[in-house]
This record gives structure tokens, sequence and C-alpha cells, in this order.
């Protein structure tokens, strides 16, 4: 029988917060979310620079100028906070909310590992949920990237962080959940992205091994991203796979649907487990 140190880790994407309609926060959307975060679950947040820089042009009426890094830093900055707020406000007053940030050399050294997957441990005990997300107001791509390639030199695995899929992905295997789900724009995986027919409502195995064979078999049908610098579905079908080695089971669903309703199967969504 596998034991679980955590319930649920759950990740919801940058463009799923978004009405794209209104171009604003969707606010139904982190309600829904926040009224499900309780002791035992660690949330896994995107949007804080696409939010911060809404939030900015409502405020000053236009948009920031400059290097695109330092003006991503910028808004990611100001989005953090309206971000937080936001959980704030929606999550039951009872429970202790705790903003994580990390980045890629927590995963990479093994005492910054330990030292945060102990931090994400203590939360349940304490009444407390951890909302993470990655910590771009302090990330230069350019010293990312030469750090990870000195990584590279010297391990085989590197954990890069490039977006919040792998940052949740990557909290699983540190803390072990039970379910992991990742919230997007869609129900799950496709055979045919164009085609909604072809939703895989599971893709399952005998045992890890046949597990993820399956897994890379749908692969193979995925491509393309929800905006520039995403990754895809085949990348959260990559990252996802130490977890499933692990035992966690991984839900990939739409964010309009209530979490609690995509746990008992009573929406659609793409559920990935081994028997």
């Amino acid at each position: 029988m596998t034991t679980f140190d955590i319930e649920l880790v759950g990740k919801v994407g940058s463009m799923a917060l978004i009405n794209a309609c209104h171009d604003d926060l969707d606010y139904n959307v982190i309600a829904r979310i926040s009224r499900r975060l309780e002791p035992g679950v660690i949330w896994v947040t995107s949007g804080a620079t696409e939010i911060g820089r809404l939030d900015y042009i409502k405020r000053s009426g236009k948009e920031l100028r400059g290097e695109p890094n330092d003006v991503k830093a910028d808004y990611a900055a100001q989005g953090q906070s309206v971000l937080m707020r936001f959980y704030r406000q929606f999550t039951d007053s009872a429970v202790n909310l705790r903003q994580i940030l990390v980045e890629h050399n927590h995963f990479n050294d093994e005492q910054k590992r330990e030292h945060l997957k102990q931090l994400l441990l203590r939360c349940p005990a304490q009444n407390a949920v951890p909302i993470v997300n990655y910590n771009d107001p302090v990330n230069y791509e350019e010293v990312r990237k030469f750090e990870i390639n000195a990584l590279k030199r010297h391990n085989k695995h590197v954990v890069e962080c490039v977006d919040n899929d792998e940052t949740a992905s990557q909290i699983a295997c540190l803390v072990k959940p039970k379910n992991l789900v990742i919230l997007t724009g869609t129900d799950g995986i496709y055979a045919d992205k164009d085609d909604k027919s072809t939703l895989v409502k599971e893709i399952v195995g005998k045992d890890s091994y046949e597990l993820i064979e399956n897994v890379e078999y749908y692969q193979n049908f995925c491509d393309g991203a929800s905006r520039k610098g995403a990754n895809g579905a085949r990348a959260k079908l990559e990252y996802i796979k130490e977890p499933l080695k692990n035992g966690t089971t991984v839900y990939i669903a739409n964010s309009s649907y209530d979490l609690k309703d995509i746990l008992n199967g009573k929406v659609p969504s793409t559920k990935i487990y081994a028997r």
C-alpha cells in the first residue's frame, strides 16, 4: 500500500486565471480554487507577470517600457501581491496562507531541497496552505542559464523550472502527494487538439513502467502551447512522469471546474494513474 505525505498538489496556469474577454483576472476561477484550499493542499500558481501587467495598466493607463527582462520582473513583483490578496480574500479565514517563492536552485541543491520539503510538510499540522510560485522578480535569465549550464556539466538530471508545470511536478516529487492536479484552459489531453471529442479521459498502466510507456504514446499527439513561453501539453506529460512513478495520480483538467468535482470524476478531465 502506497503511503502519501500530502493529499494534493495543484497548479493553475497563467491563462487559466485570465478572463480574456475583459482582459482582467478571472475572479470566479481564483475564488473557486481558494475555497478548496485546506491543510494538506499545496497550491502552485502562475499568473504573476500577466496579472501584474494588467494591474499596472489599470492604475497607470499604459504599459511599462524598457528591457524585456526588467519589465517582466517589475510586472511579476506587482502581480505577486495581487495574486496573494485574492487567494487570501477567498480562502477560509481560519486557514493560514503562506507565500513560497522558489527558484531552480532550490531543487538542484540537496540542502535547499530538504529545507523546502520540510517547510512544505510542516504546513498541514499548522493549519496552513502554501501558495508557491517561481520567483520571477529576482530571476535574471542570463544568470539562470549560466547556472543551469554549470549544473549540467556535473549532473545528468537538472531541474530548470522553465515553467510552473515543472515546478508543481518537482514539488510533487518532494512531498509525494496522493493527487497532482494541473489546471489549464482545456479539459485535458486530446488525441486531436482541434477535435474536442477526442479528449483522452484516462491514461492507465498496470504498473509504473507500462504507465510511462502509455504517457509517451500520448505525447506524440501533443503540440503547440496556449501562449508564448509556455511549453504545452507535451511538456506537461514529460514533467509528470516522476510523480507518476511515485504512485501519484495526475489530473489535467479545466480551471472552470471545481477541484472536488475533478477529483470525484464528475467533470471531463484526463486522469493518469497506475492500477
